[in-house]
């Protein structure tokens, strides 16, 4: 077999895409947060991971169950079904207060510069799970760096569904003209991105921001074993091999 390249060979693309929370945005930051009067009813404070990984759990079952919603409602039933299970009363609105949160979800320190200097060599899209309204908080907090932006609400289901990876593709040919071999795809999540864009035959890049953390945090486990064509642990690490790549060419 043959060894992997260190580092893509960034002339092969003409499009990168991102997922947004968990890549770009420090998703995991802004859930713990906000969970923070749910958590104010448990006699000791549970670790965070666990924590991340209740929400997890929780968010996937919801969406799964209802690929249709919006994930501004999805976000709301996350955070009402965890006050049922960890038996805290709910005051009225806290639900909506949760999912509305999500516009004060932090970019990684990295992400807009890294983002900039992306956009300077290649087009920029985005594959996520959220939904427009809720979205423009984000793209506004990123720098607006995207020409083409997919949300889980036009497509009408959440990754890792394969429709959501067909949709992309599809998108990216009538805007870019590209084909699927000219795409890269970058993402933290294995369960949501890296894994069903590798089983579609896209290259992947994984942004491996748990690095040295235990568990999955905020995403469910992947059900496979593929971690990425390339890894990195930083976007701003991705974005210096572009760099120093292009200063070799």
């Amino acid at each position: 077999m043959t060894a992997k390249k260190q580092h893509p060979d960034f002339s092969q693309y003409r499009v990168i895409s991102f997922d947004t929370y968990g890549t770009l945005i420090d998703w995991e930051a802004g859930i713990h947060g906000a969970l923070s009067p749910l958590l104010m009813g448990f006699d000791d404070p549970p670790k965070r991971d666990w924590v991340l990984e209740q929400f997890a759990a929780a968010e996937a079952d919801i969406q799964d169950f209802d690929p249709g919603l919006l994930y501004s409602t999805v976000l709301e039933a996350v955070y009402e079904r965890l006050a049922f299970e960890w038996d805290v009363e709910l005051t009225e609105g806290e639900g909506a207060e949760f999912a509305q949160a999500i516009a004060d979800w932090p970019p990684f320190d990295d992400s807009v510069d890294a983002l900039a200097y992306l956009r300077q060599h290649f087009k920029l899209a985005t594959l996520t799970n959220c939904d427009h309204a809720s979205y423009a908080f984000t793209f506004a907090a990123l720098g607006e760096p995207f020409e083409l932006v997919c949300t889980a609400e036009d497509i009408g289901s959440y990754k890792p569904a394969q429709a959501n990876f067909d949709y992309l593709l599809e998108q990216v040919n009538r805007s870019f003209d590209c084909e699927p071999g000219q795409l890269l795809h970058v993402a933290q999540s294995l369960y949501h991105d890296i894994v069903p864009a590798h089983d579609m035959g896209l290259a992947t890049v994984w942004i491996d921001r748990r690095t040295g953390q235990s568990g999955s945090g905020a995403t469910k486990p992947a059900k496979g074993a593929h971690t990425g064509d390339w890894r990195y642990e930083s976007l701003a690490e991705f974005a210096e091999a572009h760099r120093t790549h292009s200063a070799k060419g």
